[in-house]
């Protein structure tokens, strides 16, 4: 870390990455942030909900800009590779570099959204930035509820234009982005003793890329959760299966990467099962041979359970699961190759009696969302589930005269020589709910080059977190001035 540029961006992301911080548990990186905010001598305050906000005075010359903010958000999303010893709520975060790419052993890395803390972190610290007026919000539970930006109080901040530094491609400006709710639904499923001579397995998917239910739902990656009730499927066609649990997906914002479920069959199809399994194995394998080439799927043995779902109500289960809906449901009529709504399904936990089902629906068109959302919850319902649908968060619409749109485009082709792309994003930001709460605020979100994000396959370009830094500074000397 000590040798990467720049240098004092990246040792503040290691002071980051030593704060644990998981989603709804991040009380040390509030009190971390409000010790470095007061340290500095710099205004700080807290709220309710755990927002941080630093302010800090404009440098000579500059007082009469307007006053922008800076935002990021404080939680990271903690997921880890099963193999792996790792405790989020006090274990610090193992990075290593990779060629061009900074990556953590075996768990997610963090830079969503620590990059972004470590940019504001290093400019409240600095002697030598030029800028005007800056507030630095760091949100909480960004995450798994937007907490924070739900949270935020009218007059909490006071900027005229908001950097979000919550992107993952270098070199695109976000202007838009999708509204999103999770629709969850509950099955009650009577559970009953077990037929005799029966031979029960673990059934294991895994090894799958996963990755971020919005940004990535183009990528034409598997689900695992999908995949494994495909197969029960299929050999409910064939044979009497009994299920006896199911653990299947995790983040509702994260494409499933693993999913397990322990079934029986009669002792008699023991043998059929295996050959079922290798050769429905095998197609799937050459479904996803360009997407998922360390996909896994394959049987483990256990005890028998004494209990299993009734056969019926199992069978409506696993038949809404199939045909629920997953992955891009319209592309953008307005923006070419552009996602326009999607739903992921995200986990299948069997808890007692019942089965909970969590799903996450997106969409930058406020109606076909509602339309996703009533789509799934048709497919639960038909199977005999009880539906949920959140309030959810909403989209941000762009805002065809911005200001710090120009500043940004201008800076960045002054700089580089060349255009930026100026994009929407299929994924939840923060500015959505801003621009609620704070409607003249003026936003643009962007960001360094990630991967992988919300599984322990993310990473970070290093490179581009220099050419980030360089176009937040030169932002930052041209913002347009108070008349």
């Amino acid at each position: 870390m000590t040798q990467l540029s720049p240098k004092v961006v990246f040792d503040c992301f290691a002071q980051i990455n030593a704060v644990p911080r998981p989603s709804k548990r991040e009380e040390k990186i509030h009190a971390f942030l409000v010790k470095f905010g007061q340290d500095l001598g710099l205004d700080t305050q807290i709220d309710a909900v755990g927002n941080v906000l630093i302010k800090k005075p404009a440098t000579p010359g500059y007082e009469n800009c307007k006053t922008v903010v800076l935002q990021s958000h404080q939680d990271m999303v903690c997921e880890k590779n099963k193999d792996v010893e790792f405790d989020f709520d006090n274990d610090a975060i193992q990075t290593y570099v990779d060629g061009e790419w900074m990556k953590a052993k075996g768990t997610t890395l963090g830079a969503d959204d620590g990059i972004g803390v470590a940019m504001q972190m290093a400019i409240l610290q600095s002697t030598d930035i030029e800028h005007g007026p800056i507030e630095c919000l760091f949100t909480s539970d960004e995450e798994t509820g937007l907490t924070g930006a739900m949270g935020l109080q009218p007059g909490f901040m006071t900027g005229d234009y908001l950097l979000n530094l919550d992107s993952e491609d270098e070199g695109q400006l976000f202007v838009s982005c999708a509204g999103g709710v999770r629709t969850e639904a509950t099955f009650t499923l009577p559970e009953v003793a077990m037929p005799a001579d029966y031979f029960a397995v673990e059934l294991h998917v895994k090894g799958l890329t996963g990755g971020h239910s919005g940004d990535d739902i183009n990528k034409k990656r598997g689900n695992a959760n999908k995949i494994l009730v495909r197969f029960i499927y299929e050999l409910m066609g064939k044979t009497d299966v009994r299920i006896a649990d199911i653990q299947a997906g995790g983040l509702h914002n994260a494409i499933p990467r693993e999913a397990r479920a322990v079934i029986a069959v009669p002792a008699a199809y023991k043998e059929q099962l295996r050959v079922d399994l290798n050769l429905f194995a095998a197609n799937v394998r050459d479904e996803f041979s360009a997407t998922e080439p360390d996909m896994l799927i394959d049987l483990g043995s256990c005890p028998t359970p004494t209990q299993c779902f009734e056969s019926e109500a199992a069978t409506r289960l696993i038949k809404s699961l199939v045909v629920v809906h997953n992955g891009v449901f319209a592309m953008s009529q307005d923006l070419e190759n552009f996602v326009e709504t999607s739903s992921n399904l995200a986990s299948i936990r069997k808890e007692g009696n019942k089965v909970v089902v969590n799903t996450s629906q997106r969409s930058s068109v406020a109606s076909n969302l509602e339309n996703m959302a009533a789509t799934v919850r048709a497919a639960f319902e038909l199977g005999g589930g009880t539906c949920v649908t959140n309030e959810g968060y909403p989209g941000w619409k762009m805002n065809p005269k911005s200001e710090i749109l120009k500043v940004a485009v201008d800076s960045y082709k002054r700089l580089f020589n060349k255009e930026p792309l100026v994009l929407a994003i299929h994924a939840g930001l923060e500015c959505g709910l801003f621009s609620e709460k704070y409607p003249h605020l003026d936003m643009v979100s962007f960001g360094p080059t990630l991967r992988g994000v919300h599984s322990p396959d993310e990473r970070l370009l290093i490179p581009t977190v220099q050419l980030v830094w360089d176009h937040l500074l030169d932002i930052l000397k041209h913002i347009p001035r108070h008349a």
